[in-house]
């Protein structure tokens, strides 16, 4: 994929899903897939390798959640794996810091140094397990919290109220659509509410996406 059709693509995509970025996302996360691809050729970091699936389902999948993430001072990605949605969400909102946690060595290497060649400040790789002990494992507490098809919901809800700050606010980006009784329900299962529920599709292959968003009680 030329830089040309790297930034229409990425443009247009934006667009269906009502987001905006700065001009100088494009040619950042063209670097960030040149990094990805180039670490993937020696070791697994992805099973999604075609320059246009890298586009839609890492990048832009991360920057449609822009909306629910704008405004924090702090996030915390579990469960990154190569970086997604932290990257992305971090190169569109640069003054935000982000910590991203991974249990696989070789993803959390892939990050940092993603995030040196970037040249990004206030990025953080943990190589850590997210157990409910923010304290003992390492990992910071964050204004927003937010895992990408880390686990089900319930055992997402039931671990993520251990790493939010007071007032933060839990993001939970879902492949599988769960309707506002569900999503109550779930929540009211761990003393969570529901702040907001969003369903939208991928701009090119159509694939549905679900983002919840719940806060502490």
């Amino acid at each position: 994929m030329d830089n040309a059709r790297f930034v229409d693509r990425l443009t247009a995509g934006c667009q269906s899903l009502g987001v905006t970025v700065a001009e100088d996302v494009g040619p950042r996360l063209q670097r960030l897939m040149a990094e990805l691809l180039k670490w993937n050729a020696k070791v697994n970091l992805t099973a999604i390798t075609a320059p246009e699936e890298v586009l839609e389902k890492h990048f832009l999948d991360s920057l449609a959640v822009l909306p629910e993430v704008t405004g924090a001072a702090t996030l915390l990605d579990l469960g990154a794996g190569a970086g997604f949605p932290g990257l992305p969400l971090k190169l569109a909102l640069p003054s935000m810091g982000v910590t991203l946690v991974d249990t696989v060595g070789k993803k959390v290497a892939f990050i940092k140094a993603a995030a040196a060649s970037l040249g990004l400040q206030g990025v953080r790789g943990l190589h850590a397990r997210a157990e409910g002990q923010p304290e003992t494992e390492g990992i910071p507490r964050a204004e927003v919290l937010i895992a990408r098809a880390f686990m089900d919901l319930p055992d997402w809800l039931a671990l993520a109220p251990a790493y939010v700050e007071p007032g933060g606010r839990v993001v939970a980006m879902l492949g599988k659509q769960q309707t506002d009784a569900e999503l109550a329900a779930r929540a009211a299962e761990r003393q969570l509410r529901v702040v907001s529920s969003r369903s939208y599709r991928l701009p090119f292959s159509g694939a549905e996406r679900q983002v919840a968003v719940f806060a502490k009680e």
